[in-house]
């Protein structure tokens, strides 16, 4: 339990980083290790691209209060985002021992979600850092809409989890709207 709180308070005290991937940008192509309605698997953001827009959102930590509430959002919305097309796909560095039981349980066994090695939290720019700017082992807290053909439509970073899912849900919609056929 102790272990939990200074987890806690660490988290309360750290910001996120500017995003690096701007609108407009090429999200960096991945393969990951992760886990989908209890089971292993494996996520690769060029395979997901093929069927539709990912929104692709990076959680600091499973079985934390925030990234509770937040993966029941998205598997809650998920129907939405599926009508306008796109896939949700989670990432997280923090406790990723954790990741089977945490798809099966907080999302629903609706969406994947994934291991991000230290290599997709750079390309990404999704480190969770301290106030005097040193780094933590967990990720941000952040959302990004990328469209089939690879480009970043849209990003919100904010510790909060409010907002995450309309603003993703949102930017879709847009998408999905402006590339009707």
């Amino acid at each position: 339990m102790r272990k939990l709180l200074i987890a806690a308070a660490a988290l309360s005290l750290a910001v996120p980083a500017a995003a690096a991937l701007k609108a407009g940008q090429r999200a960096p192509d991945f393969t990951a290790p992760g886990a989908m309605a209890g089971k292993p698997f494996t996520v690769n953001l060029k395979a997901a691209l093929k069927k539709g827009p990912v929104v692709l959102y990076f959680f600091p930590a499973a079985f934390t209060e925030g990234c509770n509430a937040e993966a029941h959002a998205f598997a809650e919305a998920l129907p939405d985002f599926q009508k306008a097309g796109a896939s949700v796909i989670g990432m997280t560095a923090g406790n990723i021992d954790k990741l089977e039981a945490f798809s099966a349980e907080k999302c629903a066994g609706k969406f994947a979600v994934a291991a991000a090695s230290p290599e997709i939290v750079k390309n990404y720019d999704v480190a969770l850092t301290r106030p005097d700017g040193t780094a933590t082992k967990i990720t941000s807290r952040t959302s990004y809409v990328i469209a089939p053909d690879g480009k970043v439509l849209f990003v919100h970073s904010d510790m909060s989890p409010a907002g995450h899912i309309r603003l993703s849900l949102e930017a879709v919609q847009k998408y999905r709207a402006a590339h009707k056929h």
